[in-house]
């Protein structure tokens, strides 16, 4: 197989220092199966990792890129064929092993998922890592007991790829759905998406009394910090707040009050290490009862590979709505 072109992340005294390059199949990390990719996406994550904002790789160089679709070119394992459509998201991409910011990329088959049947490699990126977290949260909150008769849902970094992901897939199962966000310009999109109500970070009067008025049945969070300590003190009795980021803050100060008293139970939404039987059941539900329905007003930023390292600084200035996906191929 002739050489391919990679976007390659280093560490050279102590700075990180990322770019192009050309790499042969025996310079990626190990694996049994290589995929020709189609196609990745960017994430917070993404931007941390290429330009050294945050400690995301464990080892160095690697490829970026925490997701892919694409097509099996040879395996050593009987369930992935060549011509088999995969995509992999988390599972250790760009932390532990090469990422998707690649032509080819080589990985353990177990980290891969058919591409559920009638979803094509965009749609899978569009939807992404992004989209499988949002759908592991409310897998998560529903097996806790959460519906729509309940009542509403909040979900904080509204605009972002997972919180746009979860809205869409909240209203199609019915759910109320609050969206909180930074941005007053995007009422109009995330009302196209699903919610029904707005609310703006800066009118939002967090509280600081242990409980506050309960309102909300359940949420799903990607801020941290004071923003999900408010959550705590202001969720109904029993209701589920999915934890799924620290886009605000890593800390949380509260009390047990709310856990005691109304019975609150906080779920930790981890993407990346998900089990592989409930990896496979989320994309199904992904391509069934939480199929979103508006993946292009939501993934219709679709940029080519040569844009990639001029589109992470708006990652991490929080200027980006909804998902941006990579062409690759």
């Amino acid at each position: 197989m002739e050489d391919f072109r990679a976007y390659r992340i280093h560490k050279e005294n102590g700075e990180i220092v990322a770019g192009f390059e050309r790499l042969a199949i025996d310079d990626l990390t190990e694996g049994d199966v290589i995929v020709k990719v189609g196609y990745s996406t960017i994430n917070y994550k993404d931007a941390l990792a290429a330009t050294g904002a945050g400690a995301i790789l464990r080892r160095y160089p690697l490829n970026g890129g925490i997701d892919l679709a694409g097509e099996v070119v040879s395996s050593d394992d009987d369930s992935f064929s060549p011509g088999t459509r995969v995509l992999v998201n988390g599972c250790g991409l760009s932390e532990t092993v090469d990422g998707g910011y690649s032509e080819f990329a080589r990985l353990a088959s177990r980290s891969l998922m058919p591409i559920p049947e009638g979803m094509s490699e965009l749609e899978a990126m569009q939807i992404g890592t992004a989209g499988f977290t949002a759908a592991l949260a409310i897998h998560r909150m529903e097996q806790n007991g959460q519906s729509p008769e309940n009542g509403p849902v909040v979900v904080t970094g509204a605009t972002g790829g997972v919180g746009s992901l979860a809205i869409d897939m909240l209203a199609g199962r019915g759910y109320e759905v609050a969206a909180l966000t930074g941005k007053a310009s995007e009422e109009a999109y995330l009302r196209d998406i699903g919610a029904s109500r707005i609310l703006l970070r800066e009118q939002t009067d967090l509280g600081s009394r242990p409980l506050e008025r309960a309102e909300w049945a359940g949420a799903i969070d990607s801020l941290g910090g004071d923003y999900l300590a408010w959550l705590t003190r202001t969720t109904r009795y029993g209701g589920n707040i999915a934890s799924i980021g620290l886009a605000s803050s890593p800390s949380l100060e509260t009390t047990v009050i709310p856990f005691i008293l109304r019975g609150v139970c906080l779920l930790g939404i981890n993407s990346t290490d998900t089990p592989r039987d409930l990896r496979l059941a989320v994309w199904a539900r992904i391509a069934s009862d939480l199929k979103p329905r508006h993946l292009d007003r939501i993934g219709g930023e679709i940029i080519e590979f040569d844009a990639l390292p001029d589109s992470f600084q708006r990652y991490l200035d929080g200027t980006v709505t909804g998902r941006t996906v990579v062409k690759i191929a």
